[in-house]
């Protein structure tokens, strides 16, 4: 007889996952995309209590899509606090991980 497996597989090791957390330094801000505006531009919900207009770097945009109820990082301009930059999308189990270790939130 053959054991079934459950999908639990205790014996595997863990998987060891590098998250990028947001440099207060720099000024980065963790953001929930609310809406997708069009033209690169994204509506962010920022940690700090203020919505922004987010743009997606070229560079970004061309290797992540980002979908609206993303965690992303963004770095709100200077000059002009309700725009912000788009520099880091999170994957799933990196947004897991924010949330159990308290960064994210609500």
């Amino acid at each position: 007889m053959y054991k079934k497996n459950s999908g639990n597989n205790s014996d595997a090791p863990q998987q060891v996952t590098r998250v990028r957390t947001p440099r207060k330094e720099n000024g980065e801000v963790l953001a929930t995309v609310e809406n997708l505006l069009g033209a690169n531009r994204v509506k962010l919900r920022c940690m700090d209590g203020v919505v922004r207009m987010g743009r997606i770097p070229g560079s970004m945009k061309k290797r992540t899509w980002i979908r609206e109820g993303d965690i992303v990082i963004a770095v709100p301009w200077d000059f002009q606090d309700t725009k912000a930059d788009v520099i880091w999308k999170y994957t799933r189990p990196q947004v897991n991980w924010l949330e159990r270790k308290g960064f994210l939130k609500g």
